[in-house]
Order: structure tokens, then C-alpha cells, then sequence
């Protein structure tokens, strides 16, 4: 399997790298899509960490390609692509697929500005639980919510349980709880 790991600048370190880990652990192949080639700034909380290398700019990939999804957090990273329509869309395309998609801390911004959380049951970081209801989704304070092939967790001391349930939902596969979510908004494209 292809796994797409979807992030820019200010990316949170161990919730790139700990993810990453879990999917080579199962011989797939992780593949980092960002808004940006070449290299993006890992950080640990906000101090500069490790730089890692783009496979494929969000504008040459396509969500068909990849079996799922991993959306890790750090405040700035999904903060500055969810102002990206090309990254918005590719993240809706996953869901309109019913692809199994992980996603971590702040990361679940996307989810919301993707219009996919409605009625869906998930976690985050805290400060984003208000973000999350507004837009129809059911926020709840657990180290790893699964609901229908979209996985979340709230922070870098929940990553043991986020990688074990993202590769169950990975091996598990295509979701019709996902293409449900991307329907509940008409399905297209802003």
C-alpha cells in the first residue's frame, strides 16, 4: 500500500516520524505531499527540528493514488494549508473515495475546512473541539476516536494508540462511513 502523508512547514516532529514508522512497519511505502517541494521544517513544539523531503507537491498529487491518508499536527502546519485549496481538496477526495484517513493534534483543521466532520464522531487537540462542532462533528476528549475509517488523537503521548488504530483501519480499507461524510456536503468542490 501507498500511504500519503500530507504536511508543510512547522509540521509536528514525532507526529510525522512516529506514523511514518508505523506504515514502513508494515512494508508500505509513505510518500510526504505538501503545498511546497522540496524539504519542509519539522519542530518540536515551536523550537526547529529535522527538515524532511517532499515526494510530491499537493498540486502533481492525486488522492487515487494512495490507499489513505495521515494528517499529522504542530499548530502552523495544517493552520497553513488549510488556506490552500489544492491541499482542502485532496484531503475531500480521500473521504469521497471512502479511503481510511489518520489524523492527529491540530491536524483535524483540515477535516473542518474540508467540510467532513459532520455527524462524525472524532478528537483533537483541545482548543479545536469548538471548531469541530460548529461544523456538525461530535468532539470527544479520547486518546483515540475511530469512527468509520476516519481515525484521530489529540497529541504527541497519544501516538501509541493512533498508529495501532491507523493500521487497523488501514489494513481494514475502503470505508463507506467516508464517502458518507464527503456526500453529506454534496460532494463537490468548492
Amino acid at each position: 500500500m501507498k500511504i500519503a502523508f500530507l504536511a508543510t512547514d512547522m509540521v509536528e516532529q514525532v507526529e510525522l516520524t512516529e506514523p511514518w514508522a508505523a506504515v514502513e512497519g508494515e512494508g508500505w511505502t509513505p510518500e510526504l505531499v505538501s503545498p511546497k517541494a522540496g524539504s519542509i521544517q519539522g519542530v518540536n513544539h515551536f523550537d526547529k527540528a529535522d527538515t524532511f523531503s517532499v515526494d510530491h507537491t499537493i498540486h502533481d498529487a492525486n488522492a487515487e493514488d494512495y490507499d489513505a491518508l495521515v494528517v499529522p499536527g504542530g499548530v502552523a502546519n495544517p493552520d497553513a494549508m488549510r488556506t490552500d485549496p489544492d491541499a482542502v481538496e485532496f484531503v475531500r477526495e480521500f473521504f469521497r473515495q471512502g479511503k481510511p484517513v489518520a489524523v492527529i493534534c491540530h491536524g483535524p483543521w483540515m477535516l473542518v475546512e474540508a467540510d467532513v466532520v459532520r455527524n462524525r464522531e472524532l478528537t483533537s487537540w483541545p482548543s479545536l473541539a469548538t471548531d469541530i462542532r460548529n461544523a456538525g462533528g461530535r468532539w470527544r476528549d479520547a486518546e483515540v476516536v475511530v469512527d468509520q475509517g476516519l481515525v484521530t488523537s489529540r497529541k504527541p503521548a497519544d501516538l501509541p494508540a493512533f498508529c495501532a488504530k491507523l493500521v487497523e483501519e488501514f489494513h481494514e480499507g475502503r470505508h463507506a462511513g467516508q464517502r458518507a461524510a464527503a456526500s453529506a456536503r454534496g460532494g463537490a468542490a468548492r
